[in-house]
């Protein structure tokens, strides 16, 4: 039999998406399999915030055979028990989205919710997440990475971590260059395509040169290189649901490290807090449709709690993702991918989702369209769960105080 093999992989893009494509292939293919080159410029730069997670990183970071205590100095990072939410609902109220179980004990296949509302019914004076371990540590500031006692109930503790995601670009760029995979410096000015079907044939740098493989990974961002700009497989648009479509950002210096990320509500969206080892990471998502790009700065700004530590930078996105992920020899990862604001942390997910199913679905040069097909099926049925988890929290509120919440508890959620 014909070797049919991918010989040559091509990344486009560094920054988080980038390195962790690369750390991927270099780790699940080895270099003995296929070349693995990723293009990135100095000059263009990545999003650089700070960056929440959710607790499947770990397998991620586990998958690699990263040592977890030398992640945590490399990349400043904090643990990460949930998330805290104010002023959602009402001004003034909050609620804890905490990972992990409630409960201490299975209770008869009985989900612990059920037991709770009866409670609640009843008079119990006590919220569900008092019955969260993880959420109980984290207002408290502390934790545990878990006992190794079987009977202990934190030897199953849920928790993520928030860092650098600048540094855990860095991080994954050392652990890729030395498992084989080589960085290019350039910009992409020229995308070649086949004649014959409008595959990507070779790409050409700034500097003239030309670099063709097998298989094409866009990790570009927004701009979608490869994905949108050459191959033209379109965006579907989420903004008449998600209506935030800008951020302005801005680290300040912080001593406090509370193990959770804060996410806000404002009048015209809603801010975050990262907690780092050296830094708070802030931005406040917004729309600019309610509210000036000076106001929400002003906004942000007067709400930190420390000195900045640079100028505040504006972000405008569309919330959305392309209509195909996947498309003949090229498949997008991360914002090049889709943008899902990160109400519930899920940007990184995203990464590692796609990458840990396209590994699984790892294609020779075929590239067979039943394979093309289902991976574009399943990652859009994730977005669009992601999608009305976040659709939930902006419109299941009583707030009627400012014309952004009004739009949004009266907006219709129904899909076409």
């Amino acid at each position: 039999m014909p070797d049919n093999r991918i010989r040559s992989i091509v990344i486009v893009g560094g920054g988080t998406a980038g390195w962790m494509a690369a750390a991927a292939c270099s780790k699940v293919l080895a270099k003995k399999y296929a070349s693995v080159t990723l293009v990135e410029s100095d000059e263009i730069g990545t999003i650089g915030v700070g960056e929440s997670t959710i607790p499947a990183l770990k397998l991620f970071n586990q998958m690699l055979g990263i040592d977890e205590n030398d992640f945590m100095r490399k990349t400043k990072a904090t643990f990460k028990l949930g998330i805290e939410f104010a002023n959602w609902n009402r001004i003034g109220d909050a609620y804890f989205h905490p990972f992990g179980d409630f409960g201490l004990i299975p209770l008869r296949d009985v989900h612990f919710h059920s037991y709770w509302l009866k409670c609640h019914q009843s008079g119990d004076p006590y919220s569900f997440t008092d019955y969260s371990l993880e959420g109980l540590a984290a207002k408290q500031g502390k934790f545990t990475r878990g006992s190794k006692v079987v009977q202990d109930r934190t030897r199953d503790i849920g928790y993520a971590f928030q860092f650098d995601a600048g540094l855990y670009a860095q991080y994954l760029r050392d652990y890729s260059e030395q498992r084989g995979v080589v960085r290019c410096e350039g910009k992409v000015v020229d995308v070649t395509l086949r004649g014959a079907d409008g595959f990507i044939e070779a790409i050409t740098l700034e500097n003239g040169q030309r670099i063709a493989a097998d298989l094409f990974i866009d990790c570009s961002g927004f701009r979608g290189v490869l994905i949108e700009q050459a191959l033209k497989t379109g965006y579907v648009n989420w903004t008449h649901w998600l209506p935030c479509d800008r951020a302005v950002v801005v680290p300040c210096s912080s001593t406090t490290l509370p193990p959770y990320t804060l996410a806000m509500a404002r009048p015209a969206g809603w801010q975050w807090r990262i907690p780092t080892q050296d830094r708070h990471g802030n931005g406040y998502v917004y729309s600019s449709h309610f509210i000036s790009d000076d106001e929400a700065t002003t906004t942000l700004m007067a709400s930190i709690e420390g000195p900045a530590l640079v100028d505040p930078r504006i972000l405008s996105f569309v919330t959305g993702h392309r209509k195909q992920f996947w498309h003949k020899n090229c498949v997008a990862i991360g914002l090049a991918a889709g943008f899902m604001e990160p109400l519930e942390a899920t940007s990184i997910y995203l990464i590692q989702s796609g990458l840990s199913r396209f590994m699984t679905m790892f294609p020779t040069r075929d590239f067979e369209l039943p394979d093309i097909e289902r991976y574009n099926r399943i990652t859009t049925n994730e977005y669009q769960k992601i999608r009305d988890l976040l659709i939930l929290h902006y419109h299941a509120t009583e707030r009627n105080d400012t014309p952004f919440w009004d739009h949004c508890r009266t907006m219709s959620v129904l899909t076409v």
